[in-house]
């Protein structure tokens, strides 16, 4: 089951024939501007920008799998990123407005992977994508844990199709 806040921002009109909800695949996730304050030597976009984009986008995507950052709180339990493969593509220069859409790749036993694409919102060109594998954790165990079953079901609605 997803999470309240999760519900509240979803499409009510998108429920299936077993009546979950469901998203549209790949999520838009995230929405930016380049700043000049975010740019390097080169002329574009610093590389600890993009990273803190994905992070953003993380969080809106794992919402969307029914997780809430009370959960931090409530339950003692979070994400322990393990791997990030990023692919660079395309410069983004000072005003270059972006948006990242993301998906679930593979729902595991105690991990996400998931996909995170950066586009140029003016032309739609790729200029960025982030292969991500996240472990579910025990914040106070500094372990991993397997997924919930209502983060399974609901990372399962928000894996891209083929």
């Amino acid at each position: 089951m997803l999470s309240e806040k999760a519900i509240a921002w979803c499409d009510p009109a998108s429920k299936s024939h077993d009546g979950q909800r469901r998203f549209a695949v790949p999520l838009l996730t995230y929405q930016g501007v380049v700043y000049p304050a975010q740019c390097d030597a080169m002329g574009h976009m610093n590389v600890q920008y993009y990273i803190a984009a994905f992070d953003q986008s993380s969080w809106h995507l794992m919402a969307a799998a029914g997780y809430s950052a009370d959960w931090i709180r409530d339950r003692r339990e979070g994400w322990a990123d393990r791997r990030y493969e990023i692919d660079f593509r395309q410069e983004l220069p000072v005003g270059s407005l972006f948006e990242i859409h993301s998906s679930v790749v593979k729902v595991g036993r105690t991990s996400l992977t998931t996909r995170h694409r950066l586009t140029n919102k003016v032309d739609g060109v790729l200029c960025a994508e982030l292969l991500a594998v996240s472990v579910y954790f025990d914040l106070a165990a500094r372990q991993s844990l397997p997924l919930p079953a209502a983060i399974v079901a609901a990372a399962g609605n928000l894996v891209e199709p083929a």
